[in-house]
């Protein structure tokens, strides 16, 4: 983790956007029998996921370990891409994981189970409807246009560790934005934008989530999952370009997602043909 800069301006120079209160995280998430293990609140990092994954591999961390910053420099996305943001204006966080009872084939389906998570988090403690964009983003609709307002990043840690990133825009404003398809909870209309509860909130519906895709030894279906995903899912009945590796691209109706939790796409030639999420350089509308 980078030590916070005593340049930095004082963590209460936006008044509008407040500290996280890491003990009051502490005693809200971290119980006995509970997942969460310890809440660490960094004042600014490069990037939770890295900072995180190396103090796994180094055996400095256990599962249930959650890293928040309040701002991060070099946030990343998938396939290298970059996530910046104003200090505190939104929610940053990883978190590890050690599904010792999931055989690993299943683990590609902990992106879309954080997805769902931090979905219902959100509706419960926002009152912002959150919509999936297979395989890692997290959409809000503003002005009547779906836009994405966060994303998720999974990365191993080690043989036996998965260090689950999310990033979410919570107070970002229009000028804000990187680009104009962005957004923030705020921007939707939220009707909270106090980053505890909603952090509190989102950790406790993933814990719930985890729990039950570990009990059914990450069983999709039996957990509940592959159904929960579909229902929240943007992407379905949609038709749209998955651009592959090698220049190649499949367009299709996106019709299901299966077991493996692959995109199902029915082509115009009548194949139905799954995508993965590790083959997508880019899922675009057509």
């Amino acid at each position: 983790m980078t030590p916070r800069d005593a340049s930095d301006d004082s963590r209460w120079s936006d008044l509008d956007r407040p500290p996280l209160n890491a003990a009051a995280l502490r005693r809200g998430l971290v119980r006995e029998g509970g997942l969460w293990r310890d809440v660490d609140v960094v004042q600014r990092t490069g990037s939770t996921n890295t900072d995180l994954v190396a103090l796994a591999t180094e055996g400095k961390a256990a599962e249930g370990a959650v890293l928040v910053a309040e701002e991060q420099t070099s946030g990343k996305g998938r396939l290298d891409r970059t996530w910046t943001a104003p200090p505190r204006s939104g929610l940053f966080f990883s978190v590890l994981l050690n599904p010792a009872e999931v055989p690993v084939p299943r683990w590609g389906w902990l992106p879309l189970l954080t997805g769902v998570a931090v979905a219902t988090g959100l509706s419960r403690a926002a009152g912002v409807d959150t919509a999936l964009k297979w395989p890692n983003d997290l959409l809000v609709t503003v002005g009547g246009e779906e836009r994405k307002a966060g994303g998720i990043l999974a990365e191993r840690a080690g043989d036996a560790g998965v260090v689950m990133g999310v990033g979410i825009n919570v107070t970002l404003r229009a000028d804000e934005l990187p680009v104009p398809q962005a957004a923030s909870l705020a921007l939707a209309g939220a009707v909270s934008t106090d980053r505890d509860p909603l952090l509190r909130g989102v950790l406790r519906s993933l814990e719930e989530w985890y729990g039950r895709w570990r009990a059914a030894a990450g069983d999709p279906v039996v957990s509940g999952l592959q159904e929960a995903y579909a229902a929240g899912c943007a992407t379905l009945g949609k038709v749209v370009r998955a651009e592959l590796p090698g220049e190649r691209a499949v367009t299709g109706e996106a019709v299901a997602i299966d077991g493996d939790g692959r995109l199902v796409l029915a082509t115009g030639e009548g194949v139905q043909e799954p995508v993965g999420a590790g083959d997508i350089v880019h899922l675009r509308p057509v």
